[in-house]
């Protein structure tokens, strides 16, 4: 109802209301002027139908219609208000985060233009160091202050992204270690990471980080002595564990930055305890004496160039400690170790830590800062990239099925099972060559309609595509969810989705009518008939060089050609990780099997560089061009490859080995 006709039905209530009263007091006087005497009573039963009467009586009917009126118009009103009162109650008040957050996007919208944000992405379930973890993950945004929030613990910004750091570095060591076409069976170095590890990634994956991050700006500031205590006493210490050693990510690997004894350990961290693993910058110990010892050599150790200062050596120590064992702590630590006790101590500090990591002086009562908190879970997740960068159980979710190997002349060519062969979505190369609906997800994702691209406005309409060309087998709804945004139920963004493939699905109808996305048993894919992706052709390419008999030199080199750069490049969608590795070392292989396949050795050497331009990371390809030159006869031009790439691995913060030149056959 407009307020024109709002304003004309209060102002027709209120004369109903307000002028039959006037009236009827006006011209008969008030309602009731008396009662009646008995002499009057005795009159109107011997004449009852006298002109009086009958005006008393209809006075009488009119006050008593205008009594009904003005209770149907009160009984109206009493229900609107409940109904306002309880709608009142339900709404959810913001709170003053929320309000200045609001106000912020408010002033932000009237001076700046309006740009789609970035969906998060949701990696396949990950396998972390004890197995596969049913960990429910639930990201918040990143910001000034505000941290992450994962199922299990919360994260200040600083360790955040420390986590992200460490997580590319995991898979430029899985890159690094990778032999082309002699890694048969390596399908496991491709395990997407653990839950939490995602979660993290996916909250920092569209926010710029600062322009230079210290290693000690994650390490929080603790007291010389500090207890904890309270019900996130335990969480925070392994909030502390994992900061310290994310912190010293960059110190050689047999530099110790944190010691614990190993109670300590089988109380933080039972799993890890029993699993015997080796994390680089931890050392385990049997008692608090013998932190003591170790403490003076492992505090001395410089900090690296360019580095800034060390954080101190954190000590995690049981509540109670030995008299000696704390006086001789005392002497060697002075601003070189932070020893944590865990529970109650008869220390200067003693810290209440919450569940959430917020700290309170339990002397003073005085609030402290905020500490990273983290269950067992959260805690081994995040380890495990520490712990075992390179090495992982195999799971199911990875891009590719176990390989099938190809012998050439002493090279076996690892080349995955290829997606398509016996699943009805595949696609072949002859019916879709002449597709007027091409898919590039080689490269910079783009989606061509008769050679040009249609405008794609959610970030997460791409992220579908691209999820969909990497399983042409399809993907369920649940999927599709659990990959574009991480943690959410599904049940609460389900309509999310359906407005995103909707909003795709416009797109492609406003340019052409083919069906480019298509639904079967609960499942969408693409239509394999009428589009044309660039990286099902090249999986049907490395399928086809694999199984050729003649001529696979020419096999192998239609691979390397229908490879026109990294899966998805430019995006960081946590899940891309592995298909995107897959996808590279489909033709790092492709190049290993073609260079053995030539009997010149510059025709190799030339087929190695070009590998080498695909993946500058990869060690065994410089160490092969390496043989190469010095078979040449050119050692120093071999010399100067191997140091270049030694110095590309350090800047990247990846650990180097030297085999020597020449140890390939």
């Amino acid at each position: 109802m407009s307020w024109p006709r709002r304003v004309m039905g209060a102002a027709l209530v209120v004369l109903v209301l307000a002028v039959p009263p006037w009236l009827l007091a006006s011209l008969a006087g008030p309602p009731l002027p008396g009662w009646p005497t008995g002499v009057q009573l005795q009159d109107w039963i011997a004449d009852p139908l006298t002109p009086q009467t009958l005006t008393v009586g209809l006075t009488a009917a009119a006050w008593l219609l205008w009594l009904a009126v003005v209770y149907t118009v009160a009984v109206t009103a009493a229900r609107r208000l409940r109904a306002g009162a309880r709608w009142l109650r339900r709404l959810p008040l913001p709170t003053p985060w929320q309000a200045a957050a609001t106000s912020m996007a408010g002033a932000a919208a009237l001076t700046t233009v309006h740009t789609p944000t970035s969906d998060l992405p949701n990696p396949p379930s990950p396998v972390s160091i004890d197995g596969p973890h049913q960990h429910p993950t639930t990201v918040t945004g990143i910001g000034a202050g505000e941290g992450v929030t994962v199922a299990g613990g919360w994260l200040p910004d600083e360790t955040a992204r420390q986590v992200t750091a460490a997580a590319a570095l995991v898979w430029l060591r899985r890159r690094r270690a990778y032999q082309p076409g002699r890694s048969p069976g390596d399908a496991a170095s491709l395990t997407p990471l653990p839950d939490t590890v995602t979660a993290v990634q996916a909250a920092v994956a569209d926010r710029q980080p600062p322009p230079a991050i210290s290693t000690s700006a994650a390490v929080p500031d603790l007291p010389a002595w500090v207890a904890f205590t309270g019900d996130g006493a335990d969480d925070a210490a392994r909030g502390v564990l994992v900061t310290r050693l994310l912190a010293a990510l960059r110190d050689p690997p047999d530099t110790a930055r944190v010691l614990l004894t190993r109670t300590v350990l089988s109380t933080l961290l039972p799993d890890l305890a029993a699993a015997g693993v080796t994390v680089p910058g931890l050392r385990v110990v049997d008692t608090v004496e013998e932190a003591t010892g170790l403490l003076p050599s492992v505090a001395g150790v410089p900090a690296p160039p360019g580095d800034g200062s060390r954080p101190p050596v954190l000590v995690l120590i049981p509540a109670s400690p030995s008299a000696a064992a704390a006086d001789q702590l005392t002497t060697l630590m002075t601003g070189r170790a932070q020893v944590v006790a865990l529970g109650a101590a008869p220390l200067e500090w003693t810290w209440h830590v919450d569940r959430h990591g917020h700290t309170r002086d339990a002397r003073t009562g005085r609030t402290g800062p905020r500490l990273c908190v983290l269950d067992r879970t959260a805690a081994t997740d995040l380890l495990s990239i520490l712990a075992h960068p390179t090495t992982a159980a195999s799971d199911g979710s990875a891009s590719t099925a176990p390989p099938r190997q190809q012998s050439d002349g002493g090279v076996h060519a690892r080349i995955p099972r290829q997606p398509g062969r016996d699943n009805p979505h595949a696609g072949t190369p002859g019916p879709v060559a002449s597709s007027a609906v091409q898919l590039r997800v080689l490269g910079r994702p783009a989606l061509l309609i008769d050679g040009q691209p249609v405008t794609i406005r959610r970030s997460a309409a791409l992220q579908v595509l691209v999820f969909l060309a990497v399983r042409p087998d399809g993907a369920t709804t649940a999927q599709l969810v659990h990959a574009i945004w991480p943690g959410l139920p599904v049940h609460t963004v389900t309509g999310r989705l359906y407005t995103t493939l909707s909003d795709l699905r416009a797109a492609v109808r406003a340019a052409t009518p083919v069906t480019v996305l298509a639904s079967t048993d609960d499942r969408y894919h693409l239509d394999p008939e009428r589009v044309d992706v660039d990286l099902w052709r090249l999986r049907t390419a490395a399928h086809h060089a694999a199984a050729t008999l003649t001529d696979p030199a020419a096999a192998w080199q239609s691979v390397i050609d229908a490879y026109t750069g990294d899966l998805a490049a430019g995006h960081t969608w946590p899940w891309i990780d592995p298909p995107r590795e897959a996808t590279r070392r489909l033709v790092l292989d492709a190049h290993a099997s073609l260079a053995a396949a030539h009997t010149d050795p510059h025709d190799r050497l030339r087929i190695l560089q070009a590998a080498i331009r695909v993946d500058p990371y990869n060690q065994d390809l410089h160490q092969r061009a390496a043989d190469e030159l010095t078979a040449l006869g050119d050692p120093a031009a071999a010399h100067r490859l191997l140091h270049t790439h030694r110095q590309l691995l350090h800047d990247a913060g990846v650990p180097v080995s030297d085999p020597p030149v020449g140890t390939h056959p």
